[in-house]
């Protein structure tokens, strides 16, 4: 996998124009969302290849991703057009990574007022602050896979009202905004990644909810559906090869491996020592429990690990291909299983697997 900063002098060694809050312009990189997943490892590799590095994090945001890293901390949120004009100031890059990434909330008007009206507002302000190169992290979640036949690639775009869920609904009508400035002149590229999979998944996302519960032995049984698994690291990667080599308002899906939900579950039970789970469910008796779950969700305040739009996602194999990603940018992505050992060994040292 290709993992060293591509050595392209327009991107490294532009002489320095500004300074701000003791940030030399022309190295300093803002990172929305560096204390959760995908961000920090965004985050981490800005750093291996010698970034001064800013985040943006909200006050409320666990801070464990950040621990000892030499980064300049701004708190703020990204749907305050006041703390995104703070963050940007002196910026030349930014990575907008932060989005609200769940498949269920009390009010789903709540995920999309964040990824869209956060994204509008970030964009707004790297747009005022004169960024010089944006890479907007949407996801396939914008892409139809209804009806596919095949993986499915970056002409597949999907409208909002196709979308099932608030999270996919939010993510394609954020995307779409990005569309609309780049067409009114922002340098934006847009990277669309699929599942990522690895260490430092501290809330855990949805899909590092499922490794832990298959890990524990809580998951007997599955769905017919399948994944695009991909290594958190080898996706942060691609965000900087999009730096480098993207083409400012095209897509570029950053995957892995097509794996069915059946093998990752043995996969993940193989690495734990545990059974693999063959039962096979129909999804119609799931229904009933999904409902109930969410209801008793409303009370408790956490997210069910059972959700109608869950279900009603599961009834589609989300299966993508990064060729162009791999033609346009030198995208390389390792095994999956890489991705799985890795997110287990975190786990385990994190006292998630108790």
């Amino acid at each position: 996998m290709q993992r060293d900063w591509p050595a392209k002098a327009a991107i490294v060694a532009k002489p320095a124009r500004n300074v701000s809050r003791g940030f030399e312009i022309q190295n300093c990189i803002l990172v929305t969302g560096a204390s959760g997943f995908l961000g920090s490892s965004v985050m981490r590799q800005a750093l291996e290849r010698g970034f001064q590095v800013r985040v943006l994090v909200r006050p409320t945001s666990p801070r464990a991703n950040l621990a000892g890293l030499p980064v300049e901390v701004v708190e703020g949120d990204m749907r305050d057009a006041a703390s995104m004009a703070r963050a940007m100031a002196g910026v030349r890059y930014l990575f907008h990574v932060a989005a609200d990434y769940r498949l269920w909330a009390p009010d789903p008007e709540d995920i999309v007022r964040a990824n869209v009206d956060g994204t509008a507002t970030t964009m707004e302000a790297a747009r005022n602050a004169g960024v010089e190169r944006i890479v907007y992290t949407s996801s396939v979640a914008t892409l139809r896979v209804a009806g596919a036949t095949g993986p499915v690639d970056e002409t597949a775009a999907m409208a909002g009202h196709e979308a099932i869920g608030a999270y996919k609904r939010s993510k394609v009508l954020a995307e779409r905004e990005v569309e609309r400035l780049v067409a009114e002149g922002l340098p934006a590229v847009i990277v669309n990644p699929s599942t990522p999979i690895g260490p430092r998944d501290v809330r855990p996302t949805p899909t590092g909810r499922i490794i832990v519960e298959a890990a524990t032995g809580k998951i007997p049984a599955f769905v017919d559906t399948g994944l695009n698994l991909a290594h958190v690291d080898d996706v942060a990667n691609g965000h900087f090869l999009a730096l480098d080599k993207g083409r400012v308002g095209e897509r570029y899906i950053l995957g892995g491996q097509d794996v069915l939900l059946r093998q990752m579950l043995a996969d993940i039970a193989g690495m734990a020592g545990r059974r693999a789970p063959t039962i096979e469910l129909p999804r119609w008796p799931l229904y009933p429990i999904a409902h109930v779950a969410e209801t008793v969700a409303r009370f408790t305040k956490k997210e069910p690990f059972v959700t109608v739009d869950g279900l009603k996602m599961s009834r589609y194999r989300m299966f993508f291909t990064s060729a162009k990603a791999q033609r346009e940018l030198g995208y390389a992505p390792r095994p999956y299983q890489e991705g799985l050992r890795d997110a287990l060994d975190w786990f385990r040292d994190n006292g998630y697997l108790k």
